[in-house]
């Protein structure tokens, strides 16, 4: 899915990107005068080339970092459960600026879950790193 947003940021380039987007609400048959689609369309009719660019970026390199991880864990790599733990302990610093942007319960509950997600992997990685060090 990454990969297929990064390719239709690209697409999106060196096109009127407001016409793509009406012309896609009405395929959809999704009503323009939803309060939440109206904002997502107001902010998305915004978009200058360069974000284009950023975003298309970002999402292949966030594609390709969920591949690394995933082949790594199919393989039952080592390597790959620490990736893992690093990968999703980095979302917790985004997730407290987000806090203090604007506060909240939402915010505090992601945060929460993210934090007990870290937890439990550290704890069934431990384990077995301990085990291995024994038998080592």
């Amino acid at each position: 899915m990454l990969i297929a947003v990064g390719i239709g940021a690209i697409k999106l380039l060196h096109k009127d990107v407001a016409s793509t987007l009406t012309h896609w609400i009405q395929v959809v048959h999704v009503d323009a005068d939803n309060r939440y689609v109206h904002g997502l369309l107001e902010k998305l009719f915004h978009v200058t080339p360069n974000q284009l660019k950023e975003l298309s970026v970002g999402t292949f390199l966030y594609a390709g970092m969920f591949l690394v991880e995933g082949v790594g864990l199919l393989m039952r790599k080592r390597w790959a459960e620490y990736f893992t733990i690093v990968t999703t302990s980095l979302f917790i610093p985004l997730e407290l600026y987000e806090l203090a942007r604007h506060f909240t319960p939402l915010k505090v509950a992601v945060l929460f879950v993210n934090i007990l997600i870290v937890a439990y992997l550290v704890a069934r990685v431990r384990p077995t790193a301990s085990r291995a060090a024994r038998r080592a």
